[in-house]
């Protein structure tokens, strides 16, 4: 009977070590937890805008594709961004295509027409569509807003 109540003993020393050591490790998995949260598309921002084309009344395609937002990928792992929109203040949407973003990279989107690569995409658009008072709205497949960037009268402004 001593056997047994030393085995108890020891199994309920090793049971309450490891209750203090889970206790100790579950604010860091909490934490944890809540950065896994936010989801992926939380290293995506909106970069560089190019909204006012030097000739602004110059339709050809070169004029268009001198018009641009940048999508920068902060992350370290790839996105694919397809589904995701890109939207001005007048509801000129362009909706990605099968895009992967790699991590710690940028695209550029621009307004005219073009061949995608990895660096630039285009919306085959034949008219301007970013004004001098604009925002740009990124969100993902699901409609949700990743990251907006305005500029206009109040110069830039930026919310994540």
């Amino acid at each position: 009977m001593s056997a047994s109540l030393a085995t108890r003993r020891v199994l309920a020393t090793l049971l309450a070590a490891g209750t203090l050591i889970g206790a100790a490790t579950l604010p860091a998995a909490a934490d944890d937890h809540r950065r896994d949260h936010r989801g992926p598309h939380s290293s995506l921002v909106i970069g560089d805008v190019q909204y006012d084309s030097p000739s602004r009344h110059d339709r050809s395609n070169r004029a268009l594709n001198r018009e641009w937002v940048e999508i920068r990928n902060t992350g370290r792992h790839s996105l694919n961004l397809r589904g995701y929109t890109l939207t001005d203040q007048q509801g000129n949407r362009y909706r990605f295509p099968d895009f992967r973003l790699e991590g710690r990279s940028a695209v550029k989107v621009h307004t005219g027409q073009g061949r995608d690569t990895r660096h630039d995409l285009y919306q085959d658009r034949n008219r301007q569509i970013w004004n001098d008072r604009d925002t740009a709205t990124l969100r993902d497949h699901r409609g949700n807003v990743i990251d907006t960037e305005s500029w206009g009268r109040r110069g830039h402004q930026h919310r994540g």
